[in-house]
């Protein structure tokens, strides 16, 4: 989040003032499909407590930084791809523990406020003081933000091994059924994104960019919510893992499936007019 911080700036965040409705159909999507869809699978799949806390928990979470690369490569809209990750994020201290509560809490106590609270702590705060680093030391961010990307994948890695680590037994004896829930959640999440927009007749570019923004987590941070506040259920932190690891596989397919076809500048005013 802090090397996120690092890469932002205003002009970012230009698109939710000069596009506002795409933002909002983006954002509604990504808060309406994910949940949604992770609390179906998890009633069909008949998955235990633990394993629905953190299916459900990755579907309420915003978009995370990795679908903005992928939408890059997808050919897509890079400008709506950030602009849904921005406002999501900071969204996400509001909607992650109220849908979370709604969807999970009657059969397991949510701390909302606590949520919000870590949110805001992990997510958040990191992101402005990336964003303070580059504004007040321009040099030194240059310098550093080319190894950001190498050290976040790193640190997540390390997430991934540590909390596989702890349940490879559980995985062992019920891991195939969390696995085919997180593969389809990502799937239906990307075909669902893309569907969404081409109903609403966008342009290719704004398409693409919501099949990966809708279909792409932040599941870091689930797998981090999940270990914080549903420590009685260590498994609720391993959808979040496998999220993790999957959706940047499929992420780049997708994008490589975009990419090969051809599609009409972003720029044309007849493909953007709508």
């Amino acid at each position: 989040m802090f090397g996120m911080g690092l890469t932002i700036s205003l002009d970012d965040f230009k698109v939710v003032f000069s596009r506002p409705k795409d933002v909002v159909i983006g954002c509604a999507a990504q808060f309406t499909v994910m949940p949604a869809l992770a609390w179906a699978l998890a009633r069909i799949f008949g998955l235990d407590e633990a394993l629905t806390i953190g299916v459900v928990l990755v579907g309420c979470c915003p978009g995370g930084t990795a679908s903005n690369v992928m939408t890059y490569l997808a050919k897509g809209d890079l400008a709506l791809s950030v602009g849904m990750t921005g406002v999501s994020t900071i969204l996400a201290p509001f909607l992650t523990p109220a849908l979370t509560w709604l969807l999970a809490g009657k059969s397991v106590e949510v701390d909302t406020v606590g949520m919000f609270v870590d949110i805001l702590w992990v997510v958040i705060l990191p992101i402005c003081l990336g964003f303070a680093a580059k504004r007040f030391f321009p040099r030194a961010t240059e310098r550093v933000v080319r190894f950001m990307p190498t050290v976040s994948s790193v640190a997540i890695a390390a997430i991934i091994a540590l909390v596989m680590a702890a349940n490879a037994k559980r995985l062992a004896t019920g891991g195939f059924a969390v696995v085919l829930v997180v593969i389809l959640h990502n799937l239906c999440g990307l075909v669902l994104g893309y569907l969404i927009a081409a109903v609403l007749r966008l342009a290719e570019p704004k398409r693409r960019a919501l099949c990966i923004e809708v279909g792409m987590q932040n599941s870091g941070l689930a797998a981090s919510l999940a270990a914080t506040h549903f420590a009685a259920y260590p498994m609720a932190a391993i959808p979040g893992v496998i999220f993790s690891v999957w959706h940047n596989i499929s992420g780049a397919v997708v994008a490589r499936f975009f990419a090969k076809r051809d599609v009409m500048p972003i720029s044309n005013p007849e493909r953007n007019k709508q």
